[in-house]
């Protein structure tokens, strides 16, 4: 009797294992376990890249961040079907969450003016001045390349700070670096090109 309600709780706490892995939602970071029953030499275990996506041989890149394991399993077995006879029998469990530590901590900067996709960005620490730009889309045709303005508060006096970049000339006299790091909190103005400018 000791031996089979123990087996018992074994067997209910496996399902509800697999219950929460099934409904839980993959998120980039996450290390995938999978397994094709017809062909061990494809078991693997996966990282699952920034963008949500895998790797897998014979497969390619197959999505895999937002869904869940099932899906992630039924769509393996169906790009695998082609290499086997029939269709393969694919599992696909979670091996191991991403870890908390290992996300940086993104910071908020924002840009107005000329640019294509002006507003709050969040941004990895180290980013610098151009590669914001790029990540607002870029200048309108109506920018006043020769006057953007890095403008930065100091956060112990709460001073403001204005310098000035140069686009055209990418920096300069006069005009800080595209390679300067942004710092939490730093707004970006375009201005409008005037008339003969």
């Amino acid at each position: 009797m000791i031996r089979f309600l123990t087996a018992f709780l074994l067997l209910t706490g496996l399902a509800g294992l697999a219950t929460a892995q099934s409904s839980y939602r993959i998120q980039p970071g996450d290390t995938l376990q999978v397994e094709v029953l017809e062909d061990p030499n494809l078991n693997r275990n996966v990282l699952v890249l920034p963008d949500g996506s895998i790797s897998f041989p014979l497969v390619g890149t197959v999505q895999a961040g937002g869904r869940n394991i099932d899906a992630v399993a039924r769509t393996l077995a169906a790009e695998l079907a082609g290499n086997f006879a029939v269709e393969p029998s694919v599992l696909v469990s979670v091996a191991a969450l991403a870890s908390e530590e290992d996300e940086p901590e993104l910071m908020n900067v924002y840009i107005v003016g000329e640019v294509n996709a002006p507003g709050r960005k969040e941004v990895l620490p180290g980013t610098t001045l151009l590669q914001f730009l790029a990540e607002a889309g870029g200048l309108t045709r109506f920018a006043a390349e020769k006057r953007l303005q890095l403008r930065r508060v100091n956060p112990d006096n709460r001073e403001e700070t204005v310098y000035r970049f140069n686009y055209r000339s990418m920096g300069g006299q006069d005009s800080i670096s595209g390679t300067t790091v942004l710092a939490p909190g730093d707004v970006i103005v375009v201005p409008e090109r005037r008339l003969f400018e």
